[in-house]
């Protein structure tokens, strides 16, 4: 079942231990983290653990204000960890543009690139973590795929059904439209390497019997053809950006 698999990825990752409370959520993120060796010894904290923790010192504290999951069924933790990624996502998209002004980068370049980077990259580490541990590719992929159709249907739709929910409240003889730019071809682009992404893990599941591991020759093999998609991708849609590539 998904939830008994859920479970068991948990208790995998280390998840699942003794519940703390809010005050010692606050003491751990104030605490320099160090390893644990085999025989559940905790070592002396490292140089590089003192940078980390420096590093990571404001996240910790901000993710500390988050209540614990024991407090009202773990409700108040998920709807406030849903605001502060929605927050967290805004702020991104905003110093992902102004980077690309600096820099002097087409809109559309910047979000399929620094704005996209910086709001899948944690994505990404899900779906290594659920690869390492789980026993199929379903979760990795799973959590690609979901988080995709997330922000397309509902990223996507959400917002424009408010937009003109409130212009036909408040000007009802108005139209409204947004020029599609170059999404027309960005679209079609896009659709052209993801079905070569899924023609690749058909290929892997009857011809290597899995979608993920395997021989490590092909493993890289893969990665790569995976990576020189999305880098195709970026090229192309680029070059259409800046109108080098003519498409009517």
């Amino acid at each position: 079942a998904v939830g008994d698999r859920v479970a068991e990825f948990v208790a995998i990752n280390g998840v699942e231990g003794e519940d703390i409370t809010w005050a010692e959520q606050f003491s751990n993120a104030l605490t320099v983290g160090s390893d644990v060796d085999e025989f559940g010894n905790e070592s002396p904290p490292q140089n590089t653990d003192y940078i980390l923790h420096f590093i990571a010192f404001l996240w910790k504290i901000l993710a500390a204000t988050i209540p614990p999951r024991t407090t009202l069924g773990g409700w108040p933790a998920f709807i406030l960890s849903l605001a502060y990624i929605g927050v967290l996502t805004a702020i991104i998209e905003q110093f992902g543009n102004l980077l690309g002004c600096v820099v002097s980068l087409r809109p559309s370049v910047t979000g399929i690139t620094l704005v996209a980077l910086g709001t899948s990259l944690p994505d990404t580490f899900a779906s290594r973590n659920a690869a390492i541990h789980d026993h199929s590719a379903d979760a990795s992929i799973g959590n690609v795929t979901g988080s995709n159709s997330v922000n397309v249907f509902l990223g996507l739709g959400l917002p424009w059904v408010l937009v003109t929910t409130y212009r036909q409240i408040m000007y009802s003889n108005s139209d409204y439209g947004i020029s599609p730019g170059d999404l027309q071809f960005s679209v079609i682009l896009f659709t052209a390497v993801a079905g070569a992404g899924v023609a690749i893990l058909l290929f892997r599941r009857f011809v290597l019997g899995g979608e993920l591991g395997g021989n490590i020759k092909w493993q890289y093999a893969t990665a790569g053809a995976l990576v020189l998609l999305w880098v195709l991708y970026i090229v192309l849609a680029s070059l259409r950006a800046y109108d080098i590539i003519k498409f009517q």
